[in-house]
């Protein structure tokens, strides 16, 4: 089969993104204090992004005669990235660092999309990883400037 391994990282992203959306709408429902009338807000525009890339990553899949995963049990069963019960306890540094390491997960997920995608020669959907991960790279950036800490791209 072709593009085995692409379609692979291609359906692992499908579960991440849908995960990585929930993780960003529980920040949005349960934020409060400092910078809320500022974050809230923002958080929307970080799921619509999301739920672009989600869009993208499984319709590339799709072409490539993949079969994304499509039902929560699925999403639940395959996500890498940490689900944890929504509560008030958290503040609002906490829930973005929680964010910051979600999207570091992902960012090393679109890494090994680059890689196993130009070792089976599928330039298109590489295409497609670098930009979203050049996204990521930014929100991480834009997240932690916000935590007044360095991007710590060398971490």
């Amino acid at each position: 089969m072709k593009y085995q391994k692409t379609k692979e990282v291609l359906n692992q992203l499908v579960a991440d993104l849908s995960q990585m959306a929930m993780v960003i709408h529980q920040t949005h429902w349960y934020m409060r204090g400092t910078n809320f009338l500022k974050l809230h807000p923002l958080m929307d525009e970080f799921m619509d992004e999301i739920n672009a890339q989600l869009d993208v990553i499984s319709e590339r899949l799709i072409t490539l005669d993949g079969e994304p995963f499509s039902t929560l049990r699925e999403m639940a069963d395959h996500t890498g990235i940490k689900d944890e019960k929504g509560t008030f306890g958290k503040g609002t540094p906490e829930r973005l660092a929680t964010l910051v390491k979600d999207y570091r997960y992902l960012e090393e997920l679109y890494q090994k999309g680059i890689e196993v995608s130009d070792e089976e020669k599928d330039y298109s959907t590489q295409d497609i990883f670098i930009g979203f991960k050049t996204e990521i790279e930014k929100k991480i950036w834009m997240i932690q400037a916000e935590l007044n800490e360095a991007p710590e791209v060398d971490a």
